[in-house]
């Protein structure tokens, strides 16, 4: 989709959550400053802000409120952005020879909106089947959280968890439905409180029809303890 460098095109792209990229676009020089430089950038960058929108930051309520946004971006919600912070993901043979579908469901999702700045939260499901080798079932918690961590469009965000399981397996066999509200439309613009976002990516046999009703079906289930 091509657009024109102005604004009124980059604004209509970002108010229809459209993603440009698989990968999420960085700078070349991203990790040129440590993270205490970043936070120190940042909380100047926020006090301006809440200036400029006339807030009086000597208010005891406000005073620290830069700081605790600048830490809040670096060493949290954007902190998928450091690849040192993703997850090593140890794989283990097969032993016991399970060869069907192993699905983890209701994995929590907090992401950020990268046209608004607004959370989008969900719950994301996961699907592989072995070829030889299997993953800790927390190790696919971990890669949800980490590329979930940094501004996303949630159709990359499926795309980057699927090919980062593919990877880590050695396989294509994997499969991810997300499904979550985003804040910067339930909240703004349409307001629509009730809507919610599926995205799924399907690789290998799970794009076989009868493999991916399974799939759909076992995420279907409601599971209550």
């Amino acid at each position: 989709m091509a657009f024109d460098s102005n604004i009124e095109d980059f604004d209509a792209l970002g108010n229809d959550h459209i993603g440009t990229s698989e990968n999420t676009p960085m700078r070349s020089d991203a990790f040129k400053l440590n993270n205490e430089e970043k936070i120190d950038i940042i909380k100047d960058d926020v006090r301006h802000i809440m200036e400029t929108l006339g807030l009086d930051l000597t208010d005891d309520s406000l005073k620290g409120t830069p700081n605790r946004v600048a830490k809040m971006f670096v060493n949290e919600i954007f902190g998928g952005l450091n690849p040192g912070k993703k997850p090593s993901a140890s794989t283990f043979d097969n032993k016991y020879k399970y060869g069907e579908m192993l699905v983890e469901k209701n994995i929590t999702v907090y992401s950020t909106c990268e046209h608004h700045l607004l959370p989008i939260v969900g719950r994301a499901h996961i699907a592989y089947i072995s070829n030889g080798t299997v993953v800790g079932l927390s190790k696919m918690n971990r890669i949800v959280d980490y590329f979930a961590k940094r501004p996303q469009v949630q159709e990359r965000l499926t795309i980057q968890v699927v090919r980062e399981l593919q990877e880590v397996l050695g396989t294509k066999d994997v499969a991810c439905v997300i499904d979550a509200k985003h804040l910067c439309v339930n909240s703004r613009g349409i307001r629509d409180i009730e809507s919610s976002t599926v995205t799924s990516e399907f690789g290998g046999k799970f794009q076989d029809m009868e493999t991916r009703r399974e799939f759909l079906d076992y995420i279907k289930l409601d599971t209550k303890f």
